[in-house]
């Protein structure tokens, strides 16, 4: 775990020594393990033969059992029709200890710069989707994320545990969660929950849009594609 950890969206290949210092694992074991997981199909060779990446078995195995299959199947119309109205990013959170973990994302080229990516995660306080998932969450991951220090992106990031409380509540009042400049001073995130047929919110739809008046205008959109998509999964 702690070698395919290493990797990410920054490093997706790295030679052996990389891979032993950014694990942690000694340079002999590394290279044995890498031996055997490339021989399973987890890990690959790069082109340049040098260099070590995470394999396509991984991938396979890792998509055929993942939890939100059937989430992200059922969401993916709803925010393909979303993304041709906002021609934004259209993203697809769930919550997974104290962060929001983004499993789906569409984007455009000419879109606003975003943070976010598939199989990324952002802290549940600082984006609109992570905030919504925390409204929602259980009292003790509330309680651990307004005790467990706030970290800042811009100065509009909630760092206050005080005004954190206040925004949570607000949101499970209107619905919504709106953070203009939290992340990027040029951008805002909105976002919805998504509820199960039991009305638990189980995952959050936000977009990611310019920092202007006309962020807030995409809610009722947001809401009917939420909606859609809670149909969907029923």
């Amino acid at each position: 775990m702690r070698l395919l950890e290493a990797f990410d969206s920054r490093a997706t290949s790295l030679s052996v020594t990389e891979l032993s210092r950014r694990s942690g694992v000694p340079l002999s074991t590394t290279s044995r393990m890498v031996a055997e997981l490339t021989r399973q199909g987890l890990l690959s060779r790069a082109d340049d033969g040098r260099h070590i990446q995470v394999g396509v078995r991984l991938w396979e195995l890792a998509s055929r059992a993942a939890p939100t299959r059937g989430l992200r199947e059922a969401a993916l119309p709803f925010m393909e029709d979303l993304h041709t109205v906002i021609r934004h990013h259209v993203q697809l959170g769930v919550l997974d200890g104290h962060d929001v973990l983004f499993v789906e994302r569409l984007s455009a080229r000419e879109a606003v710069i975003n943070l976010t990516e598939v199989a990324g995660r952002l802290p549940l306080h600082a984006s609109s989707s992570g905030l919504v998932l925390l409204a929602h969450a259980e009292p003790q991951t509330q309680a651990a994320v307004l005790d467990g220090g706030l970290r800042r992106f811009t100065p509009a990031t909630i760092t206050s545990p005080e005004r954190l409380r206040v925004v949570l509540s607000e949101i499970r009042r209107t619905g919504y969660a709106h953070t203009p400049g939290h992340i990027r001073d040029a951008a805002a995130g909105v976002a919805v929950p998504i509820r199960d047929r039991h009305e638990s919110v189980i995952a959050s739809l936000g977009v990611v849009v310019p920092n202007d008046e006309t962020a807030a205008r995409t809610v009722p959109a947001l809401r009917a594609a939420a909606q859609g998509i809670q149909r969907a999964m029923t």
